[in-house]
C-alpha cells in the first residue's frame, strides 16, 4: 500500500500568496444559501468558589450568559463575516431562545426564510464555563436541549418553499446537517435538481456538513468531515498513520462521489481528497496550542463555500479554510473570521503586501 503524496504549497510562494488573495477581494457580497439546523450555542460563564458539602462538585458563583448562533447558524455568521451574503433557511421555535439566536445573527444575513414555528422548541446547547477570578474559563459540562419531534407537514412546506426562494441568484449552497431530521437525502437531491436546472456553464457548488449521514448523500462539491467523524463513519483508526487516513479518504471520496473531501485533523491540519488527484496534506496555520475547537468545522465549511463561489480550485478553497480555521480555533467558544483577518495571515504565510 503506497504512503499518501504530500504536497505543500510553499509559505514564500509569492505568486500563490498575490492568487489567493485576489479571491478573497472577490468573496464580498458573494451569496451563499445556508441551508439546515440553526442551533444555539448559550454560554454561561461562573467563577468557582469552592466545592459543595451536598456532592463533590464545584459550587461557582454566576457572572453572564451569552447565546451565539451555532451549526448551520454559526456558518452563516461566517460566511457574512468574511463579506459575503447570506440567504439562510432553517427552523427556529418561537421562544425566547429561537428570538435570541436570530437577534445574534450578523446583518449580512437575510434572516426572511427562517421559518419560526410555535410548535417547536429551538435546539440548544449549553456550555457551563468556570474558573478563577484571574484564569481562563473552561468548560465544566454541557447541557443539549433537542427537540425531536417530528417536523408537520404544513412546516416542511413552509421549509421548501424558503428552500427555493434562497436558491435564487446565489454562487453557492452550504448545507448544515447536525441531526434534527430537517436535512435529508431527498431534499438534498432537490437541492441538486434545481441547481442543475438553472443551465449555468459553471455549476453551483454544493457543499455538505452532515454530523451523523454523510454517507446517505452523493454527488455534491465537497464535504468537509473531521477525522474523528471519519473513524466513526469507517470504523478505522487513523491516528498519525497516512496509509489509513489515505485509505479512508479514497473511500469516502468513491462512496459519496463527492467533487472533493476534505478532512480537518485538529493540529495535524488538513488532508484534501479529489479524483484522480495527488492527496494533499496541509498543515496547521498559527499555533498547535488550540485554545477552543468549537464551531471550527462551521469556519472551515463556510470558508470553502465562499472560496469556490468566488471561482477558487478545491485546493485554493482548502488552503483558504486552513487559513480561517487555524485562526479561530485560537479564539473562546463559538467564533467567527474576518476578512481583515484572513488578508494578514495570507500576507504573514506569503510575504505579500497588502495593497491600498
Amino acid at each position: 500500500m503506497s504512503i499518501a503524496n504530500v504536497t505543500k504549497p510553499g509559505p514564500d510562494d509569492y505568486v500563490y500568496g498575490k492568487r489567493l488573495l485576489s479571491l478573497v477581494d472577490r468573496f464580498r457580497d458573494r451569496r451563499v444559501a445556508v441551508i439546515g439546523d440553526f442551533i444555539a450555542d448559550e454560554f454561561i460563564y461562573g467563577d468557582i468558589t469552592r466545592v459543595s458539602r451536598e456532592a463533590p462538585v464545584l459550587i461557582l458563583k454566576y457572572d453572564s450568559t451569552e447565546v451565539i448562533p451555532g451549526a448551520a447558524g454559526n456558518a452563516a455568521n461566517n460566511v457574512a463575516a468574511l463579506g459575503g451574503v447570506v440567504p439562510a433557511v432553517g427552523l427556529i421555535g418561537r421562544d425566547d431562545i429561537g428570538r435570541r439566536l436570530v437577534k445574534e445573527l450578523h446583518p449580512r444575513v437575510r434572516k426572511s426564510n427562517l421559518v419560526r414555528s410555535s410548535e417547536h422548541r429551538t435546539t440548544v446547547k449549553t456550555r457551563i464555563l468556570a474558573g478563577g477570578v484571574h484564569s481562563a474559563k473552561q468548560q465544566v459540562v454541557r447541557i443539549d436541549r433537542e427537540d425531536t419531534s417530528e417536523i408537520r407537514s404544513d412546516t416542511r412546506k413552509a421549509l421548501t418553499k424558503s428552500v427555493e426562494v434562497a436558491l435564487k441568484r446565489c454562487d453557492a449552497v452550504l448545507i448544515s446537517d447536525y441531526g434534527s431530521g430537517l436535512v435529508s437525502p431527498g431534499l438534498v437531491r432537490s437541492i441538486k435538481s434545481h441547481m442543475e436546472s438553472r443551465g449555468r456553464r459553471r455549476p453551483i457548488p454544493i457543499l455538505i456538513d452532515s454530523r451523523y449521514g454523510l454517507m446517505n448523500y452523493r454527488g455534491l462539491g465537497a464535504c468537509t468531515p473531521n477525522e474523528s467523524e471519519v473513524e466513526q463513519m469507517l470504523g478505522v483508526t487513523i491516528d498519525d498513520d497516512l496509509g489509513v487516513l489515505e485509505r479512508a479518504g479514497r473511500t469516502l471520496l468513491r462512496r459519496t462521489r463527492m467533487g472533493c473531501v476534505l478532512i480537518t485533523r485538529g493540529s495535524r491540519g488538513m488532508a484534501l481528497f479529489e479524483s484522480r488527484r495527488r492527496t494533499v496534506h496541509i498543515p496547521i496555520f498559527g499555533s498547535d496550542q488550540i485554545s477552543d475547537v468549537t464551531g471550527a468545522g462551521d469556519t472551515v465549511i463556510a470558508t470553502l463555500a465562499l472560496s469556490l463561489a468566488a471561482g477558487a480550485s478545491f485546493l485554493e478553497g482548502a488552503q483558504l479554510a486552513n487559513y480561517t480555521g487555524g485562526l479561530v480555533v485560537m479564539k473562546r467558544g463559538t467564533a467567527t473570521v474576518t476578512l481583515d483577518e484572513l488578508r494578514q495571515a495570507i500576507v504573514s504565510d506569503h510575504g505579500v503586501p497588502l495593497e491600498g
